[in-house]
């Protein structure tokens, strides 16, 4: 009988050496996992969240409505910024650490061993029986990676959500957009509504076929419903069936209020069946999202601002969104990028802005060599280009370069950010 962890740091270390076991796509593992826990995950209602960029943030925003609204909501989302608790939310805080401590003990006692789970199957198994002990209501899942054969993709829920699609994770999705949507469209039922941000037509194409076949009805951003920004920092959104005005959100960025608009037309679909929000539960809900490390600014004089782009879709909000606030002072750059994305294409949209730019590796097995990042950045004419192993000697030398008008922006992954997060922070 496996002996159950009493410390939680080695407990958390021990999931983390799953990550020995890669990526792997499929649904039986978790489906054997939820089995011997004897979950009857079947009997939960759920929203799924999948896309490219903007999933979490569409899932934090749903997380705080609801809470507002008095439903006992869980969230499963990845990855973590600084600690593993960050994946499990239940009313919109973090699982404790006890709590913490005994999921893992009581998953890592069922593992078959001529099965062993990769990392996220063994957090998401995790996280169904979190919110089944908990009777969580309703559960928010955001996909890891695809969709079709995500881990996450075992349940039939009340709505599904495919933010947008561009162009991330090719060697596991595809090298075509048309790929890469037919694998996040796996998560559409079969009569369960369709809400998407996607906008490319051949994407829509494929999603609207995918919806007849399976009578499925499907809403897209900017047809059936939409956001409208306004001035300081206020929105508006034409929904379903509900106009609202004056709204804000407690999120960084104009591309926020699409994120939203998403979150508000699920939200309409969950009343139809049973799920009821009330107008001021919308509004206090969307001033109390928590969604950290996405043009979040953490400390002032100098200003840094972190920010995981990890792909060049949130590259190019990123450098919309600095231009869109640029000030008198410089922009100096923190990047730290995983090999298998296309850094050319990130570097490419931000380094244009920036007066210096360091380049640094997080610590994960993925991450590229800050010296090939430099390399690649030469033809940016960028006018200082410098070079740190460690993401804490990166922001520390950055903060040392800086002015009290310059700014300092993080960014290049969410593994990145999570490592200047937890030095700036302590």
């Amino acid at each position: 009988m496996t002996k159950p962890f009493t410390d939680l740091p080695q407990a958390v270390a021990w999931v983390f050496d799953l990550q020995k076991f890669g990526i792997k796509f499929g649904l039986s593992s978790t489906l054997n996992l939820l089995s011997r826990l004897g979950l009857l995950y079947q009997e939960g209602r759920y929203v799924q969240v999948a896309g490219t960029n903007g999933k979490g943030s569409v899932a934090a925003t749903l997380s705080a409505v609801l809470t507002a609204a008095g439903y006992p909501v869980g969230l499963f989302t990845s990855p973590h910024l600084v600690r593993f608790q960050e994946r499990f939310r239940l009313r919109d805080q973090d699982i404790s650490a006890e709590e913490l401590l005994s999921l893992i003990n009581q998953v890592r006692a069922v593992i078959d061993a001529s099965e062993p789970p990769t990392f996220f199957e063994f957090a998401t198994a995790m996280a169904f029986l979190y919110f089944f002990q908990t009777k969580a209501d309703p559960i928010i899942l955001e996909t890891g990676m695809g969709g079709r054969l995500d881990a996450t993709n075992i349940v039939h829920p009340l709505v599904s959500v495919i933010t947008n699609i561009s162009m991330d994770h090719r060697e596991f999705l595809g090298n075509t957009l048309t790929a890469i949507a037919g694998e996040k469209a796996g998560i559409i039922k079969s009569g369960v509504p369709l809400v998407t941000g996607a906008y490319q037509k051949r994407v829509l194409n494929l999603f609207r076929q995918r919806c007849r076949d399976l009578g499925s009805p499907i809403y897209v951003r900017g047809e059936d419903f939409q956001a409208r920004g306004g001035s300081a920092g206020k929105f508006s959104y034409a929904g379903l069936r509900r106009r609202l005005t004056q709204l804000r959100i407690n999120l960084s960025g104009r591309h926020q209020y699409g994120n939203a608009a998403l979150a508000l037309a699920t939200l309409e679909l969950l009343e139809q069946q049973g799920i009821a929000v009330s107008e001021a539960a919308i509004r206090a809900g969307l001033q109390q999202v928590r969604w950290p490390g996405r043009l979040e600014q953490v400390a002032q004089d100098p200003r840094v601002i972190l920010d995981g782009a990890h792909n060049p879709a949130a590259a190019r909000v990123l450098a919309q969104n600095l231009k869109r606030s640029q000030k008198n002072g410089r922009l100096i750059l923190v990047l730290g990028i995983m090999a298998d994305k296309d850094f050319g294409a990130i570097i490419g949209k931000l380094l244009p802005l920036a007066h210096t730019a360091i380049f640094t590796r997080p610590r994960y097995f993925r991450a590229a060599r800050p010296e090939r990042l430099a390399q690649e950045a030469k033809a940016y004419g960028v006018k200082m280009l410098l070079v740190e192993d460690r993401v804490a000697d990166a922001v520390r030398r950055a903060q040392s370069l800086a002015g009290p008008q310059d700014r300092i922006v993080v960014t290049g992954s969410l593994y990145t950010v999570g490592e200047a997060k937890e030095y700036l922070e302590g």
